[in-house]
């Protein structure tokens, strides 16, 4: 196809487009334009099935509901595209720059060719180091895509499904792969630091090496995952009780037997020094446990009631405490930097005496020497509570209630205290 003839083809597309007289339809099935250049070229609904355009320079072009087919886009430039709802299947991407195209509700899955010899056979999209920085893919259907190698940090991959694709060695950075249909995809290696994650799917997924630091994961689902080897630091993730040993899991059923029938059957739970990071205990009652140097890094325990319960020299960075009842509770000498603690109760407990009547004295949260660095208290109740050596440098206490609690030589630089009760001077 000489040049000319493409200007006239893409001529006439136009008054298609346009429903003007002498308009016809794009039809480059099959065509060799490799190298060509279509900067800005509106080529909405244009035929380039099965097409060559290889190292073609495409970028900001209009190829909404294009019809791309098995076509070769080998290293072609579609920077800032718009590819919205077009028909990829089994298109060849190998390459491909796509930074800040737009690719929502695209067709990425493989496409069944016909082929004389091999008769009808299945070929997964190829997008092997494609760069899709910043690149729109909500909606998109990617299944079964190779993306091994590719760039989508920044991408917008909300709602996408990625159903088996190769994610190996991709850089993913703050990717939004949020309510993502990600069964079964390979993640081996891929960087998803700081994406994310929320809502998404990964039932099966392979995590082996790859980075999850800071990524969010609240309310995705991970069945089946092995995270031996992933990096988790700082991550939003939640693993059922379910996903721990039998040994945890028994404790946890006695426990809960103990607290039912008021000490009568079960065991109190001991669980010292146990390994529960990122467990998700949200309502469980584990009061009167012991849980001294657990680790709980990143746990979910919102709503869960800890009364007297024995947490000396835990790991509970980053983890989730809004609203738990907390009243009594041991945490001398633990780890709580970054945690959020909003509205929890750390009040102190009412001694009872063998009648069960008040005895008049109180039991008070236990906080001495606790790391509460950037916590957030907002709203949580700590009247009477041991909070000597304790270090609240940059804690959020809006709102907290910390009246007759015991400050003594606690450090508060940067500490938000707008509306906090403290106690007098």
């Amino acid at each position: 196809m000489t040049p000319q003839e493409l200007l006239t083809t893409i001529a006439n597309h136009e008054k298609w487009l346009g429903q003007k007289p002498g308009g016809v339809r794009a039809n480059l099935t099959l065509k060799d334009l490799q190298g060509v250049t279509l900067t800005k070229a509106n080529l909405r609904a244009a035929k380039f099935s099965g097409a060559n355009l290889s190292r073609a320079i495409l970028s900001g072009a209009n190829l909404t509901e294009a019809d791309l087919f098995a076509a070769n886009l080998d290293r072609a430039d579609l920077t800032n595209a718009n590819v919205s709802r077009a028909d990829l299947r089994g298109a060849y991407l190998r390459g491909a720059k796509l930074k800040g195209a737009n690719l929502r509700e695209a067709d990425l899955r493989g496409g069944t060719l016909l082929n004389a010899q091999q008769g009808m056979r299945v070929v997964a999209s190829d997008l092997q180091g494609a760069e899709l920085d910043e690149a729109v893919l909500a909606k998109a259907n990617v299944t079964g895509a190779d993306l091994s190698n590719a760039h989508l940090n920044d991408a917008d991959c909300s709602g996408a499904r990625m159903t088996g694709c190769n994610f190996a060695n991709a850089s993913m950075q703050k990717a939004n792969l949020s309510n993502a249909d990600l069964k079964g995809v390979n993640l081996a290696k891929a960087d998803l630091s700081n994406a994310n994650l929320r809502g998404a799917d990964l039932t099966g997924a392979v995590v082996e090496g790859a980075d999850l630091s800071g990524a969010d994961l609240l309310g995705a689902t991970i069945e089946g995952i092995d995270f031996t080897g992933a990096n988790l630091d700082g991550a939003n993730i939640a693993k059922p009780a379910e996903a721990f040993s039998s040994s945890i899991q028994k404790l946890l059923r006695e426990h809960q037997e103990w607290i039912r029938t008021d000490g009568a059957s079960g065991a109190r739970a001991d669980m010292t020094d146990a390994d529960l990071e990122h467990i998700d205990l949200s309502t469980v009652n584990l009061s009167g446990a012991s849980l001294r140097g657990a680790k709980l890094k990143g746990a979910r325990l919102k709503g869960t009631w800890m009364i007297m319960t024995d947490l000396a020299g835990s790991d509970l960075r980053g983890a989730d405490l809004t609203n738990a009842n907390l009243d009594g509770i041991n945490l001398s000498n633990s780890n709580l930097s970054s945690a959020v603690l909003k509205s929890a109760s750390l009040n102190a407990v009412d001694m009872k005496g063998p009648d069960g009547k008040p005895t008049g004295r109180l039991w008070p949260a236990n906080l001495s020497n606790c790391n509460l660095t950037e916590a957030d208290l907002t709203g949580a109740h700590l009247r009477h509570a041991n909070l000597t050596d304790a270090d609240l440098s940059k804690a959020v206490l809006r709102q907290a209630i910390l009246m007759d609690a015991n400050l003594d030589n606690a450090k508060l630089e940067d500490a938000i205290t707008e509306g906090a009760t403290l106690p007098r001077a």
